[in-house]
């Protein structure tokens, strides 16, 4: 066997050896030479070594004429190696970014067939890994940015595998030939109208020519980056530890931070464990952007300020810092009539509201908060419905969607509050399930 393929093999299982056990390892075909040099690999050494099953998929993104023959070219190759391939179809929103929608399409097709630890092998090599990190250089990225790719991470129910970040594609080419390989060439990959391929095609080759190890070296400095943004990580997870990260507030999702440990925090420490905290809710802000942040952390205590994100908000309330996503946001109030005879209520865009017991006779309605409403409470008279909010500590952006339940003048409960109550012993409590609040990130 030639040297060189025993070193890509050999490489090969050296750096899936800690996922040999996986239920499955699938392979993302795109029936380019990158992707199909990795399968081919798998193929080849599934003969002699204890192997997962492996399978193939192949992502259609139906965006160019030429990408209509590339299943038929995938399913041939996976014939001839006797791997089974899945096509998955899926639809492009080109609204924003065409690049972007793709990959985000290509990622959810992935993640959605990726059972409980199966594995999603993907073939970007040590060139790829030198396009992103200028990439994200030119775009004024930081630590997290510019390191690059990701060797593994989760995916879905899995976990996302870079096996060929240290190859080369000169190494992949010389396989590719040496094994009489075939695959298909993008059409788009020429336009150097897209950033990437303009990186690709004039600026990594001028580069290599005055400096021809330098997509080895910038994947070194990525790796480098990758161990200094892994201790930022565990710096910003003793911070958000102090500052008592929470995920929920009264069964609700509502991730919030501990204010004042945060402000004990040094300005770049404050704005690292911030990063690390928003990064699985929203896309992160710019540098110019995180003025925003100190606008929030320095208003006035009786101020509530508000930090808008792409994906939220950012809130402060009983001293904690509360993100909100912009689906929990977009609610807006209305009073709904509730028969006696129904346990549940659905509220549009509200979650939903149940009783346990016997529920309360007479004519029943929801509504929300206006301002000035009292409310009988057994054992302590009339009381402003406002005075109960900040006696339980409820959060004031919290206070305008409480479900209410009115029996014509009479607010008889308040969600998010079922021990208050109208007369002791009554025989119902009234029980709310929120809405998520979910950006819809990962």
């Amino acid at each position: 066997m030639p040297l060189e393929s025993a070193s890509l093999e050999s490489r090969l299982l050296t750096f899936l050896a800690p996922w040999r056990n996986a239920p499955a390892w699938r392979v993302a075909l795109s029936g380019g030479l990158d992707s199909t040099v990795l399968l081919h690999l798998l193929a080849q050494l599934a003969h002699r070594e204890a192997l997962p099953p492996i399978t193939a998929i192949h992502v259609h993104h139906g965006l160019q004429a030429a990408a209509d023959a590339w299943p038929s070219h995938c399913q041939r190759a996976c014939d001839d190696l006797g791997v089974p391939l899945r096509i998955e179809r899926v639809r492009v929103d080109g609204r924003a970014s065409l690049e972007r929608a793709a990959r985000e399409a290509r990622y959810a097709a992935f993640e959605a067939a990726l059972g409980e630890g199966e594995c999603l092998l993907t073939a970007q090599h040590q060139n790829d890994q030198a396009e992103t990190v200028l990439f994200r250089l030119f775009r004024g990225a930081g630590v997290r940015g510019l390191a690059g790719m990701a060797a593994e991470r989760p995916l879905g129910a899995g976990s996302l595998l870079r096996p060929l970040l240290g190859a080369t594609r000169l190494e992949l080419e010389r396989y590719a030939k040496r094994h009489g390989l075939g695959w298909v060439e993008d059409p788009s990959n020429a336009n150097d109208d897209h950033d990437r391929n303009y990186l690709r095609n004039q600026v990594l080759p001028f580069i290599v020519r005055r400096w021809p190890a330098a997509s080895e070296t910038i994947a070194r400095s990525a790796e480098h980056l990758a161990e200094s943004e892994s201790l930022l990580s565990e710096l910003a997870r003793n911070d958000l530890s102090l500052a008592g990260e929470r995920s929920e507030y009264a069964g609700m999702q509502l991730p919030s931070l501990a204010l004042a440990a945060l402000i004990e925090l040094s300005e770049p420490r404050q704005r690292n464990a911030l990063r690390h905290w928003l990064a699985p809710l929203a896309r992160l802000p710019d540098s110019a952007h995180w003025a925003g942040w100190r606008d929030l952390r320095d208003a006035r205590d009786d101020a509530e300020p508000v930090w808008r994100l792409a994906d939220g908000e950012l809130r402060r309330a009983q001293g904690r810092l509360w993100w909100l996503a912009s689906p929990w946001l977009g609610f807006v109030p209305e009073a709904y009539s509730w028969a006696v005879s129904a346990q549940s209520l659905v509220l549009p865009g509200n979650g939903s509201l149940r009783f346990e017991g016997e529920p309360p006779v007479g004519p029943l309605e929801i509504r929300y908060r206006q301002g000035g409403e009292v409310m009988a409470v057994a054992g302590r008279g009339r009381r402003d419905l406002k005075r109960l909010l900040n006696e339980a500590a409820v959060p004031a952006f919290l206070r305008g969607r409480l479900p209410l339940l009115w029996r014509g003048d009479e607010l008889l409960g308040v969600a998010l509050l079922p021990d208050l109550r109208v007369e002791p012993g009554q025989p119902w409590t009234l029980r709310w399930t929120a809405p998520t609040n979910d950006s819809g990130l990962s």
